[in-house]
């Protein structure tokens, strides 16, 4: 599992590299489309240049915090676990459903929420603050998982930990 997770990591690390890029040329076409002349208030009610600069600063916002979330990754090192040692950040951990469905979470302490391809397997990053990161964090394999979600309740158990 442990070249699984690294892989995981890796791509983890490139997407989030990618959209910062991304975010960033967004953010430098809103910052001068903020400024150009054509969205210059031409009238007491004419909104466009107030709209134009929230838009810029918001963006800016971003890749402000995605710029922190790309340190971060850069330099995380990933844990080995093994059987025996409880769930923390860059833990990838196996879940066994009730119907012995798996589902593959790689704990990351940013960037969560993104589902990653690797081997023909599904790989979905989550945070220490999400609700399914905070139930997993301290538990260890063979634990059993509960967690209360609108509209329906999630019960899995911990079958494998790297």
């Amino acid at each position: 599992m442990t070249t699984l997770k690294q892989a995981a990591f890796d791509l983890l690390r490139e997407k989030t590299e990618a959209d910062l890029r991304k975010l960033s040329t967004s953010q430098t076409a809103a910052q001068e489309g903020a400024t150009h002349e054509e969205t210059r208030q031409e009238d007491p009610k004419d909104t466009r240049a107030i709209e134009a600069q929230y838009l810029a600063r918001g963006l800016a916002e971003r890749v402000e915090a995605m710029g922190v979330d790309v340190a971060l990754l850069a330099g995380l090192k990933l844990k080995e676990f093994g059987p025996d040692d409880a769930i923390e950040v860059t833990a990838l951990v196996g879940l066994e459903g009730p119907h012995g469905a798996e589902a593959i979470y790689l704990l990351v302490p940013c960037a969560g929420g993104e589902t990653l391809e690797v081997d023909g397997r599904t790989i979905k990053t989550l945070t220490p603050v999400s609700p399914l990161g905070q139930a997993l964090i301290g538990c260890y394999v063979d634990d059993d998982v509960t967690l209360e979600l609108p509209g329906r309740r999630m019960d899995a158990s911990i079958s494998w930990i790297s």
